[in-house]
This record gives structure tokens, C-alpha cells and sequence, in this order.
């Protein structure tokens, strides 16, 4: 089975969220399996000199985008049983600053669906892919150019797609001119079956319409898009393929994230030494960010983007709770001016409840996963989560609202049956979080009970092997012969 990821970031080379985390992971879990796995990805200036330095280049071309004849070059990198191809173009990639958001997306990203795809008739035969697994919108378009342009041709007749949907929110929305000018696409395509929507051409719409078979991050959020609540206006198109669309839970890389061999902690703790790991951290936690040094209160972390979807909202709004609990709160993260104002004022005048950092420092994220005692993530809606794995895993249980990839991992602790790996919440409300909050305080000062929660959630088991036979046993059923 040859499998080519077509996505536009992955660890180590380039992140700007989970995506990456998921590109960087589930091809190597696939490799363990025993699949031939290579990834594609645009060779962005951002990317460390010390990987550009083991790039070996392997040819130039040119790539179609509409009418245009652009220059294209494939480097290739090999690591860990993967191939990694980057699409070379200094217009489009060597960019400063953010790899999304700029003003010709639509061109960009159209140039590297075309590019992989031109890429199989430069490659040997024995490399041509079964199955090529699309990522989010920046490559909703490959599966539309692959049955429109491609299928034709003799070395793409058999080649299928899985587009893989981690946030619905995000759709690459463009003006109809781009159809023609950039897809290379007639007024056919532009239709209420095609890849038009609401009057734009919809590159998210593309990957669902035209895609063999189509996955999301979790079972949960399967399900959750084909409501309008979170559907983001295309439920009507996943309820048409619900029968081709799976919900796969994505997994977690304990090779990056365990206590036990994690470089940032002041102490490494397993599961049988976790009492004296979390001391040790929380201690020096609580000293690294001007807390009172005190063993007796439960810390609280929460590690996020400052957005509503996380459920920012609440957690703003029962500040002032937060302030007559006996307890304390690490805030990480950045985004909303109005969000850091608020969290920086309160770690101001509540200097022995909250602490905040706002920006982002890997090495502090991960000492907050190990020095806390629970874990904050009440989100509006969660297509999968990581944060809640990774806290799991450092023994700091995670409370969480219903919903999503959450609601898949997460199992609320049973007071009566002791039974539970964390605590949630059902409803988007500010008061149920916070008696989610209380009801982990309570729990915090029965030890025994506690540490047998830890210890469950610490054991759980959610890396990438069971994923990756989830994909495999998809990649097989829309490509039997590959196998």
C-alpha cells in the first residue's frame, strides 16, 4: 500500500497547530504497519536551515495553475521510515512571518495541489501512490483536480483520496473568478453539486464533493457536522456522503509527549513515581511563575489559543469565582487583545491565584502538563483536542466540555463507582464549568481517590497505532488491489 500525504505542515519542519502534530505522527505509525508512506509539503522559507542542509534535490517542472506556467522543483528528505517531498517555488513558500493568510491563498495553495499531483508522471511507476490523503481546505482542491484533469491518464486511473476534515471552521473561501483563472475549471464545476458555495468557490467543499472518502478527527465530530449547530453551512453536503464519511480518533506521539523522558521537566515520573514527579514539578512550577509555593491547593493549567472556540468566554466570565476558590491558575496561550488584557490584569491583582504567560514557550506548556493537578478545556466545539492526551499522559486530568474528540477520550469520574479518567461538563455554560471546577477540587482532597484517578488516566492508551490501522483498513477498502 503506497500512501502519499498531501498536506502543507508537519513536525518537525513546520507548525502552526494540530494539523501538523497529526502529519508528522500518523505517517510514521502507518510505516510501523507495514504501508510505504511519503509526505509532501511546500518548502517554506520558515523551514530550520539544519533540515534544508539534508534536502537532496530531485528534479524541477512546471506546474498548470489556470493559465499560468509556474516553475516548481522536489526535494526529498528521509526520516524514520518516511519520505518527506517538498514542493520548491521562492514566489509562492520563502515567505516572512505566517505560512496562512496571505492575500493570493486561493493561488498558492492550487499551485501545490497541482504540483503533487504533477509530480506522479516525473516519479518511477513503482512509486505512483494508491491512495493520496488530502488535509484541510489548502488541499481540498487535489481530490477536484485529480478526477477532473488527471483521471484520465493512464498512471492516475487507479490512484484514490481520503480528504480528512480537522477544523470545518477554516474552508478556503475565494471569489468565482478564481474557477477559471486558477483551478482551471469551466462554469460547470460552479454549481450546487460542485465546488460552489453561498456563491464562492469553497476549496473545503471541493475535498467533500470530489474525494473517494472523506474522515474527521474524531467519531464525536462526525456526527456533531451534520448538525447545522456545527456543520458551518455544509452540513447539507456531509449528510449527502455521510455513508463515506468516518470519524477516526487522531492519536498522541508519546516518543515527544512523556514524563519520563521529557527534557523540559525538573523531574521525569512514570506512573509508579507520579507522587513525587508532580511535587517536584508543581513546586517549581508554582516558583517559575510567582504562585505561593503550596502543595495543599490544587493548580489548575489551561494551555490554548485565547479564542471563543476554546471556551475562552467561560473561563472569563467565572474569573471572579475563581478568585474565592482555594486553588490556583496557569493561563498560556495568546489571541484576542481583549482576552490577554484580562487574563494579564488578573494575574496582576490575584498574583496568589493566576499566573499568565501570554505567547507561547513549548517548554513551559509542557511543565504546566506536569506540574498541574488538572487540566482546563471547556471548548465551544473540538474536532479532536491533543492537549487533553498530552495532560492525560502527564497525570494532570483534564476537565472538558462534551463535545467532539473530547467527549470521545475523556470518561467523567464516577464518585460511586471511582470510575473515570477526568471531569466534564454537557452544556456551553458557564456555571456547569465551574462546578466541573468545584467538583475537581472536592475530589483533589481525597487522595487516595485522586491518585487512582491519575493513575487511570496515565494509562490510557491513545498513540497512533490504532489509528493508523483504522486509516489502513480504509486505504484497503477503496483501494483492494493496492494491498
Amino acid at each position: 500500500m503506497k500512501v502519499w500525504f498531501a498536506a502543507t505542515e508537519a513536525t518537525p519542519f513546520i507548525k502552526t497547530g494540530g494539523l501538523a502534530d497529526v502529519v508528522g505522527s500518523l505517517p510514521l505509525a502507518l510505516a510501523e504497519e507495514g504501508a510505504e508512506v511519503s509526505v509532501i509539503l511546500p518548502n517554506y522559507g520558515q523551514i530550520k536551515e539544519q533540515y534544508k542542509l539534508e534536502m537532496e534535490f530531485l528534479f524541477d517542472f512546471i506546474v498548470p495553475v489556470g493559465w499560468r506556467q509556474q516553475f516548481g522543483a522536489v526535494l526529498r528528505l528521509k526520516q524514520d521510515g518516511v519520505t518527506f517531498y517538498f514542493i520548491d517555488n521562492e514566489y509562492y513558500f520563502k515567505r516572512d512571518g505566517v505560512i496562512y493568510g496571505h492575500y493570493d491563498d486561493a493561488e498558492r495553495f492550487a499551485y501545490f495541489s497541482r504540483a503533487v499531483l504533477e509530480m506522479i508522471q516525473r516519479v518511477d511507476a513503482d512509486e505512483v501512490p494508491d491512495v493520496i490523503h488530502c488535509h484541510d481546505w489548502q488541499t481540498g482542491v487535489l481530490p477536484a483536480f485529480l478526477r477532473i484533469h488527471y483521471q484520465h491518464l493512464t498512471r492516475y486511473q487507479e490512484i484514490k483520496t481520503v480528504f480528512t476534515i480537522h477544523n470545518l471552521q477554516y474552508q478556503g473561501v475565494f471569489p468565482e473568478e478564481v474557477l477559471g483563472d486558477l483551478l482551471g475549471l469551466s462554469h460547470e464545476h460552479f454549481t450546487a453539486d460542485g465546488i460552489a458555495h453561498n456563491g464562492l468557490v469553497n476549496y473545503m467543499k471541493a475535498g467533500l464533493v470530489h474525494a473517494n472518502q472523506i474522515t474527521t478527527v474524531s467519531p464525536s465530530y462526525r456526527d456533531e457536522i451534520m448538525d447545522p449547530y456545527y456543520g458551518e453551512t455544509l452540513e447539507p453536503v456531509l449528510q449527502h456522503r455521510a455513508v463515506d464519511v468516518r470519524g477516526i480518533l487522531n492519536g498522541i506521539d508519546y516518543r515527544q509527549f512523556s514524563p519520563d523522558t521529557d527534557e523540559h521537566l525538573v523531574e521525569n515520573y512514570d506512573v509508579k513515581t507520579v507522587e513525587e514527579g508532580k511535587a517536584a514539578n508543581k513546586a517549581a512550577l508554582q516558583q517559575e511563575l510567582g504562585l505561593p509555593v503550596n502543595p495543599d491547593v490544587p493548580l489548575f493549567g489551561f494551555v490554548s489559543r485565547l479564542v471563543d472556540q476554546k471556551g475562552i468566554d467561560l473561563l472569563a466570565h467565572i474569573l471572579p469565582n475563581l478568585f474565592e476558590l482555594d486553588a490556583q491558575f496557569i493561563i498560556l496561550g495568546s489571541g484576542e487583545a481583549e482576552y490577554e488584557g484580562l487574563f494579564q490584569h488578573a494575574s496582576t491583582i490575584r498574583p496568589d491565584k493566576v499566573a499568565s504567560y501570554i505567547g507561547f514557550d513549548v517548554g513551559l506548556a509542557q511543565r504546566i502538563y506536569a506540574g498541574s493537578d488538572a487540566f482546563l478545556m471547556p471548548s465551544r466545539f473540538e474536532p479532536c483536542g491533543l492537549s487533553q492526551l498530552i495532560s492525560m499522559k502527564y497525570g494532570s486530568l483534564p476537565i472538558v466540555r462534551e463535545t467532539g474528540g473530547l467527549r470521545d477520550t475523556v470518561q467523567p469520574f464516577n464518585q460511586f463507582t471511582l470510575e473515570g479518567n477526568g471531569f466534564s461538563f454537557s452544556n456551553y455554560n458557564a456555571q456547569e464549568f465551574l462546578d466541573a471546577i468545584k467538583r475537581a477540587i472536592e475530589t483533589y482532597h481525597d487522595k487516595p481517590v485522586f491518585k487512582h484517578l491519575i493513575e487511570t488516566a496515565m494509562q490510557e492508551d491513545f498513540s497512533w497505532i490504532r489509528s493508523a490501522d483504522e486509516y489502513l483498513a480504509l486505504y484497503r477498502l477503496i483501494a483492494p488491489s493496492a494491498d
